[in-house]
């Protein structure tokens, strides 16, 4: 089958973007340079195309009740306006997905944002559990088809976006949403991101989408307003230790092994996966995520290269890069907890040859960050890939 393009596909070839086949999907990796596209995000702003991702509505009179048990977080906390990264759950506590939640200011309504490698198996997912609880009021509705998904992030992305719009970014703060139009665009306008940057997601109709993407290209040039690929997203993600599913979360791993027990809020109730969670915690998780710089040079830490220590075969890398904000090369890996600890060495096997490293203190990378409007907001990102 050939993969599928975004409505953006011919703007991506016009800027010379070379593109890979990503979750069936052929999206562009980068158009000048992954460096450069980097730097432009830390430093001024870049746009990125994010039409592979999912989106799913889920609304009606126990919408509530319906996603606190699907998911650990407290969706009950939201207000109208806000929202909260979170999770589907395995019972046995892995992760089906990582998920943002926004809970939209109109009725009793709920705008959940997936990852586009799992789209049809999380509308499965909500749909296997919506007919197991027939009294439970709730419609779920896929509405990835007609809604454009873009990225503004950086530095300069709010006062480029403001020209734009009469709605007051300044006072969105993070993990906040509102509805406003965009250069005359009905747009969703969520102070969120996957980059540790400053910025936005924008939703809008998808057949506004090239429409806005030109726009806004066009508004921020003076400003160094830059397209980025997956490249750049990748190694911007992999500095602010956010992460990836299928890397850093995936259905045998869980998030107090990811570090990410924050998003499981215990006193909330029953939830799937509650009880294996539980016993983790009390038991102590078997692995821990850690990062780490190598402190030799010796090749890229990739995905599944085997860590070790004194040729103890450890754990595994789960994502790693040369990082163009640090000058260092760094990574994140999975290992047995009995050897995880800020400062403790590591060797990260690369090429057959064992490359030392040692563990530093998450994230790599940290802005200074606004106050959020939910507790929860700024610990984390969704896993937008």
């Amino acid at each position: 089958m050939a993969p599928q393009v975004t409505p953006l596909y011919e703007r991506h070839r016009a800027l010379g973007a070379r593109f890979i086949e990503f979750h069936g999907w052929l999206m562009p990796v980068q158009y000048r340079g992954i460096v450069s596209e980097h730097i432009a995000v830390r430093t001024r702003a870049g746009l990125f195309d994010l039409g592979h991702m999912g989106q799913i509505v889920v609304r009606g009179a126990d919408a509530v009740p319906f996603l606190q048990y699907l998911t650990p977080n407290d969706v009950a906390r939201l207000r109208p306006g806000t929202a909260q990264y979170s999770m589907f759950l395995y019972p046995s506590g892995g992760v089906v997905d990582d998920i943002i939640v926004y809970y939209l200011a109109e009725g009793n309504e709920y705008f959940v944002v997936v990852n586009a490698a799992n789209r049809t198996k999380d509308l499965e997912w909500l749909r296997e559990h919506r007919a197991r609880h027939q009294a439970w009021n709730v419609e779920i509705e896929d509405v990835s088809d007609r809604t454009g998904m873009l990225a503004l992030q950086g530095p300069l992305a709010e006062s480029i976006l403001q020209r734009l719009t009469t709605q007051d970014l300044a006072a969105l703060a993070p993990f906040a949403i509102a509805r406003a139009e965009v250069a005359g665009t009905a747009t969703l306008i969520a102070r969120t991101g996957y980059t540790g940057e400053d910025g936005f997601e924008l939703y809008c109709p998808i057949e506004r989408t090239v429409e806005l993407w030109d726009t806004l290209l066009e508004t921020g040039e003076a400003e160094g307003l830059v397209p980025v690929g997956l490249g750049a997203r990748d190694t911007l993600r992999i500095e602010a230790a956010l992460p990836l599913y299928g890397n850093e979360l995936g259905p045998d791993i869980t998030p107090l092994e990811a570090g990410l027990e924050w998003v499981v809020r215990w006193d909330k109730g029953d939830f799937v996966g509650r009880e294996s969670l539980a016993r983790q915690r009390e038991e102590g998780p078997p692995r821990r995520l850690v990062g780490f710089v190598l402190t030799e040079r010796g090749g890229i830490p990739r995905t599944g290269y085997p860590v070790q220590v004194e040729g103890q075969i450890i754990g595994a890398v789960t994502s790693g890069t040369s990082s163009p904000t640090l000058e260092k090369t760094i990574g994140m890996a999975l290992i047995d907890r009995r050897f995880a600890g800020i400062g403790r060495p590591l060797a990260v096997v690369i090429r057959e040859r064992p490359v030392a490293a040692v563990q530093v203190k998450l994230p790599f990378y940290r802005r200074a960050r606004r106050r959020s409007v939910t507790d929860s907001a700024s610990e984390g990102g969704n896993g937008h890939g």
